[in-house]
């Protein structure tokens, strides 16, 4: 009985093509193509072992390793036909190996499987995204120390429920941000070493029965530790989960700040100018300067939160070992990777590039009685439990209120109505300048605090 020949590397098995339409369904290629650089430097390795092994002779694995590089060329010249009926980026390349230099290409597949292929070639391309990312929240936490040593003394309200809450410095609140990445760059360094641990030499579950050295492969590949067991080998994706996971902290720590620069250009809080290359106009409203780098930043963090639950959905009902639900493993980390290292990107561009305004922000924290609680601190260094002079301060903010009067444009007669206690020297400490330098201690608001941070900043950074 004669047997229609298929493309498929596993047609053997089968008596009929596969539907064309099922073969789009089914295949892949259309996007883990971008996987090639990867799939063929695992391939390269794959063959110096093989030859150490005794499993390819000198001259087959000089052959595949050139014909691999020769291919590696075509692509990036834009010169490689991929064919959907292949399937996916590793059968396209071998493919055109054999295509290449014969039927030794054939011999490159021996004692592995796609599934501990495609496991090494995501590993191997989320490392490299991982670096990249990492350098651009460097590069994001630098344009934050320069403006936060640039505006160590500008004073700001500080917001709690976004009601005027103390005065801060601009630097300060720079600050924060510049935490909140360096979180974020610690989570991703530790989940670069479980993405960092080699599966290839599970083959397609159960290891393979020729003479592989595993060892070898690790080292070319710089893979910090081998896979313990097959079965997890191929199958695992907690790697990838875990990246979305600390994406996903990036990106919501992304939007918060986004949020800020949002309402900081608002004509009702006017903190801050963005430069034009970072805005957007209206079409028919000729005032508007839109802030549209944040927003989009603010809006592309669902993405991230998307491809953390598809990802934990894909994986919650698996069995071991592989199963082809994992193709869908691609394209939302594929995705999470690309937003948030542009996002990071733009952010990075445009934050040495915020202008504060400085007159603004000061005014606005004399609105709304923000050294209030340092009033209270100087009642209670008067002898007083703070109880009390929480209750005395009330009063005085009402009085303020039905007087239109802050703090510290009440004279000393009208202050001491409510507390004895209440002496000339209490305006050092409502005055902005003086309730910032009072916080003085680490973590603290004040531009001698700011600066010192700055500076642990800098040799953060430097030591990395």
């Amino acid at each position: 009985m004669s047997v229609e020949k298929t493309n498929q590397s596993w047609g053997g098995r089968f008596s009929e093509p596969v539907d064309a339409f099922v073969a789009r369904f089914t295949a892949s290629v259309d996007f883990d193509k971008r996987l090639y650089r990867h799939d063929i430097m695992g391939s390269i390795a794959h063959a110096t072992m093989l030859e150490q092994a005794g499993v390819l002779n000198t001259e087959e694995r000089d052959a595949i390793i050139a014909g691999l590089k020769d291919i590696q060329a075509e692509i990036e010249a834009g010169q490689f036909d991929w064919r959907v009926d292949l399937e996916d980026v590793h059968m396209n390349i071998e493919a055109r190996l054999t295509d290449r230099i014969g039927i030794t290409g054939k011999k490159l597949h021996t004692g592995r499987s796609r599934n501990d292929q495609v496991a090494t070639d995501i590993r191997l391309w989320l490392r490299d995204e991982i670096d990249i990312i990492l350098g651009e929240i460097t590069r994001l936490q630098q344009g934050l120390l320069g403006l936060a040593e640039a505006e160590a003394e500008t004073v700001m309200p500080g917001f709690t429920h976004l009601q005027t809450a103390q005065p801060v410095t601009f630097g300060h609140h720079l600050l924060a941000w510049f935490e909140m990445l360096s979180r974020d760059y610690e989570r991703l360094v530790d989940c670069r070493k479980r993405t960092n641990r080699m599966p290839l030499g599970s083959a397609a579950l159960a290891g393979t029965t020729y003479p592989i050295q595993r060892e070898i492969t690790c080292h070319l590949l710089g893979f910090e530790a081998i896979s313990g067991n097959s079965l997890d080998g191929v199958s695992d994706r907690d790697f990838a989960i875990e990246f979305c996971a600390a994406a996903s902290l990036a990106m919501m720590h992304l939007s918060r700040f986004s949020e800020e620069l949002v309402l900081w250009t608002s004509a009702q809080f006017r903190f801050i100018d963005l430069p034009d290359r970072f805005c957007t106009g209206s079409s028919i409203m000729p005032q508007k300067k839109n802030p549209d780098v944040p927003e989009l930043v603010r809006g592309k963090s669902g993405r991230v939160f998307g491809a953390l639950t598809g990802l934990l959905t894909l994986m919650k009902g698996q069995p071991l070992a592989y199963n082809k639900d994992n193709q869908e493993d691609k394209e939302p980390l594929f995705d999470a990777a690309d937003t948030l290292r542009d996002s990071l990107r733009a952010f990075a561009d445009m934050v040495p590039a915020i202008k504060p305004k400085r007159e603004i922000m000061r005014e606005a924290a004399l609105r709304g009685f923000s050294t209030a609680t340092d009033l209270a601190d100087y009642l209670v260094r008067k002898g007083l439990p703070f109880r009390d002079c929480h209750e005395i301060v009330g009063h005085a903010v009402k009085y303020g209120v039905d007087t239109g009067k802050d703090l510290a444009e009440m004279s000393l007669d009208e202050l001491r109505q409510f507390s004895e206690q209440i002496t000339d020297d209490v305006f050092a400490v409502l005055t902005l300048e003086g309730s910032v330098n009072a916080r003085d201690h680490i973590g603290g608001t004040a531009p001698a605090q700011v600066r010192a941070a700055v500076q642990r900043g800098k040799e953060l950074l430097a030591g990395r």
